[in-house]
């Protein structure tokens, strides 16, 4: 992999590391040799994943709410880091209905205090990777695909604040980090919908399916024929890796871009044919559709448009439908039935995946 010999013995900050992305991209970077501290303010499930594979064991770990400005600026002038990922977000649009100012507060303040800190830092340089989402864009329920050129406006409490995120995002990398201030570079990454073991988020499809299959219940699926980018999230941590190690070797061209990180057309499968490719793998399960709720709004069609990281970053999703779903219920067959722990079963998945990675990569 071309990023190795980027990460190993660097000190490394992730923000949200006890999330189900940041926990895994902890877990991978540790596994590359790279000093890792993270950033969380609680472990917002029970399980999880940052749990299951006891990584407050394996990394530093600081319990601290990035509003705080003072506490975030203390920590990373203690660390400095030499990469940082910023993945700290309240990340669920039916929970931005309910605690809303919250919502924006974590997602669009929490990114400004993290850029007001780097807007400040003279230490060393740090490479920095902000993860926003795919809701960044103002979906039109276009079928093409969204590409980074293309409007940003959430619709949801958010998607709007994540999409005010990136205005601020762009706006301090035009005002502070010029050519003048060379010590920071900064990237975004959009990440279509990821899946894998260890997600027990409320309201996402394949957590609710494992919550109530392994209670014996049916489980109840919302808006069936909704169509998602389905991909595993090793897939889009391998492009967070790759674009971080790409804008440490070449901030000219890679600080203040955008780059989305989804399947192909071809994986953008609907919800009731996810559930049905579960079931070949777990004969447990049963479910049944449920009623439409319509107190929020979802969409319908989400689709990210990645030829711009296939193209600039040799990256691309290497696994297909059936090995994502695969890797995913796997791992929570064995976390259920304990036959394997979930610490071995996270670093096979990581090596298989690397395997993987070295046949099928980008010429």
């Amino acid at each position: 992999m071309i990023y190795k010999k980027y990460f190993k013995n660097k000190k490394v900050l992730i923000t949200g590391h006890t999330g189900f992305k940041g926990s895994w991209l902890a877990l991978w970077l540790k596994s590359l040799n790279a000093k890792v501290c993270g950033i969380s303010k609680s472990i917002p499930t029970n399980p999880s994943h940052y749990n299951a594979v006891k990584l407050s064991n394996i990394i530093q770990s600081k319990f601290v709410d990035i509003k705080s400005f003072s506490k975030l600026n203390k920590i990373i002038l203690q660390f400095q880091p030499d990469y940082i990922f910023h993945l700290a977000a309240q990340s669920l649009v039916k929970k931005s209905y309910g605690e809303t100012l919250d919502t924006w507060n974590t997602n669009l303040i929490g990114t400004v205090n993290l850029l007001e800190v780097l807007k400040n830092y003279n230490k060393k340089k740090v490479t920095v990777v902000m993860i926003t989402s795919d809701k960044s864009y103002k979906n039109l329920e276009i079928k093409r695909g969204y590409k980074e050129e293309d409007l940003l406006g959430g619709i949801d409490p958010y998607g709007a604040s994540k999409s005010s995120a990136e205005l601020a995002i762009k706006s301090y990398v035009k005002s502070f980090f010029s050519s003048k201030k060379k010590n920071i570079s900064i990237a975004v990454a959009r990440a279509g919908n990821v899946i894998g073991g260890g997600d027990w988020s409320e309201d996402r499809l394949v957590p609710d399916c494992v919550k109530s299959w392994s209670r014996k219940k049916k489980v109840l699926i919302r808006k069936p024929n909704s169509t998602r980018p389905w991909q595993h999230v090793l897939e889009a941590l391998n492009g967070y890796l790759i674009l971080a190690s790409k804008l440490k070797e070449n901030r000219n061209k890679y600080h203040g871009q955008a780059f989305n990180f989804g399947p192909r057309n071809k994986n953008n499968y609907k919800v009731i044919q996810v559930v049905r490719e579960m079931k070949k793998n777990w004969n447990v399960i049963r479910w049944k559709v449920a009623q439409q709720n319509k107190k929020f709004f979802e969409n319908n069609l989400l689709k990210l448009n990645s030829l711009k990281a296939e193209k600039k970053l040799k990256w691309r999703c290497i696994l297909n439908f059936n090995e994502t779903i695969f890797f995913t219920i796997n791992w929570y067959k064995n976390f259920y039935s304990k036959r394997n722990n979930s610490l071995n079963s996270s670093l096979s998945q990581i090596k298989l995946y690397e395997k993987l990675l070295n046949e099928r990569r980008i010429k």
